[in-house]
């Protein structure tokens, strides 16, 4: 009698597969980990995608911008020029066609689809845990209160690929202040929505969902560390993350939380959704170091999206002299 397979709801659709020496290397690596189904490995493996399947290509890039807002006070705010790049701003459709954001799909190209009918209003963040002054943020009055910049940044994913971004968001330290850490405070644990309805990538089981990061509280007050709210002078767009996101460029890209609604001071390291999934793999601190390769690719080089150049990775991706310090004994 012949197997016939019948698919578990979690299991990636066939044109979300990758290459097949890369299933072969994964079935391997699950068996070693104890893993009986695909699903977490499924999530992990969306950056082993062919280039073919997540370029959109002219047409795609024409198709992708209906999805992009236009700028609407108060954006743009002015550039920061303490922050530059030697490298040019990744072209805006390209940025917003190739997306991280499994919440949605595993398939880059497809986020930006899935994501845009997400409602990103009324958006609440509650800030809280061990503070003096608790606080739940309308992300409209976040952008009165506090006041806007520019700045560019470079952006290194885990999976080897990299992008320039202008980001307008402020200081997250800013935010902080507001709400006045205890003296047992030492980490900030940052938290995102909830909403499968919304969300199809939430429906899939297997996953710790909502999304759950952490940093500690020297690193969350770090000058680099950008809560931010718009993007190539506009608001984000859904699929970056909108209405409020995080960005800690001298991290790989998953510590840059999308669509927070909690922010929580804590005590204790907590824990984090990628090191709950795969410890030997993604760790807190997750410091980008092109010395420490990823154990499946090497973090040596990294593909620029819109160019597929491929170029050095640098320490601290390039920010070591604003955060080094934070690591005296280690780097990632």
């Amino acid at each position: 009698m012949p197997f016939v397979k019948i698919a578990k709801g979690w299991e990636l659709p066939e044109r979300e597969a990758t290459p097949e020496e890369v299933y072969l290397n994964r079935r391997t690596f699950l068996q070693a980990m104890g893993f009986s189904g695909l699903g977490a490995w499924g999530l992990l493996m969306g950056c082993l995608e062919k280039a073919s399947q997540v370029e959109a290509g002219e047409t795609g890039l024409k198709e992708v911008r209906r999805s992009i807002p236009k700028p609407q006070p108060p954006y743009p705010a002015p550039r920061n020029p303490r922050y530059t790049v030697d490298r040019p701003i990744t072209t805006e459709e390209v940025a917003a066609s190739y997306n991280n954001f499994y919440e949605f799909t595993t398939d880059k190209a497809q986020v930006w689809r899935l994501a845009e009918k997400f409602e990103t209003r009324p958006w609440e963040i509650h800030v809280g845990g061990l503070v003096h002054k608790p606080r739940t943020f309308d992300v409209d009055d976040l952008l009165k209160m506090f006041e806007l910049e520019e700045r560019v940044y470079r952006f290194r994913c885990v999976e080897a690929w990299s992008m320039v971004v202008p980001w307008t968001g402020f200081p997250f330290r800013k935010l902080v202040e507001a709400v006045q850490p205890t003296s047992r405070a030492k980490y900030v644990r940052l938290v995102t929505f909830l909403r499968p309805e919304q969300a199809p990538g939430q429906r899939r089981g297997g996953y710790p969902w909502p999304y759950y990061e952490g940093l500690s509280l020297q690193e969350a007050t770090n000058e680099l560390t950008l809560l931010v709210t718009g993007i190539y002078g506009h608001a984000l767009p859904n699929q970056h993350g909108a209405p409020v996101r995080l960005i800690t460029p001298w991290k790989y890209g998953y510590k840059s939380i999308k669509s927070i609604v909690q922010i929580e001071f804590v005590e204790k390291q907590p824990r984090t959704f990628w090191n709950d999934l795969a410890p030997h793999e993604y760790d807190f601190v997750s410091n980008v170091d092109p010395a420490v390769p990823h154990p499946r690719w090497s973090q040596a080089t990294e593909r620029v999206i819109d160019t597929n150049e491929r170029i050095p990775t640098l320490p601290f991706n390039g920010y070591g002299e604003f955060v080094a310090q934070l690591y005296p004994r280690r780097s990632r």
